[in-house]
């Protein structure tokens, strides 16, 4: 089958990919390209918590928002209330069920039960180095922040669900360490993964 033929056939057969990752992984910007590849609907739980933030009154449209001090007052909102973090996932699991779908979240790995789930990993130091220079941080503040939101994160969601994010990778069909990958090699390697082992895989 040609590439054009493999990215065509993605969305005829009701495709449900998920990409997960802590921050700096690059899942995110990952997401959004591949989804535009397979012609995959992009739904992302992050973007779906800036909106459920917006309305509580918070901006969260700069950058770098959910390691900034109003960002992590909204976490705390979440930990105090997690009706907010179960909208979102209740939204996702809805979009799953219509198909052809490329979903950026931390939870619907775990929540799913088909599905292509990728976990992206990268040592904590260089996720604070990229996030550091994505959102104009000294490395020492992103480390901080990091370790800081990724602790009550993990809490939220094992409070909720169970697993322990970042540690729990039992769901994950392909785990992949982007430690010495460029964003495009990366890009690369789920290409040909998806490529290979989703789009011939007829259960999926």
């Amino acid at each position: 089958m040609s590439k054009n033929k493999k990215t065509e056939s993605a969305t005829e057969k009701k495709l449900v990919v998920c990409i997960s990752g802590l921050a700096g992984t690059g899942k995110s910007t990952l997401a959004k390209k591949l989804a535009k590849k397979y012609h995959l609907n992009y739904y992302s739980g992050g973007d779906a918590l800036k909106a459920l933030a917006a309305e509580e009154g918070y901006d969260a449209s700069s950058r770098g928002w959910w390691e900034s001090p109003d960002g992590l007052r909204f976490l705390e909102k979440r930990e105090k209330d997690l009706k907010f973090d179960k909208a979102v996932d209740d939204k996702l699991l809805e979009y799953a069920r219509q198909g052809n779908v490329f979903l950026d979240s931390w939870t619907m790995p775990w929540l799913l039960k088909t599905g292509f789930k990728i976990w992206l990993t990268a040592s904590v130091e260089k996720r604070a180095e990229r996030i550091a220079r994505r959102d104009r941080f000294t490395v020492k503040e992103a480390l901080e922040v990091l370790k800081e939101k990724e602790a009550r994160t993990k809490a939220i969601y094992k409070k909720l669900y169970g697993f322990t994010l970042g540690e729990d990778f039992e769901p994950f069909d392909l785990v992949l360490d982007t430690d010495n990958l460029s964003a495009d090699e990366v890009f690369q390697v789920l290409c040909m993964v998806l490529d290979k082992l989703v789009l011939n895989n007829q259960s999926l």
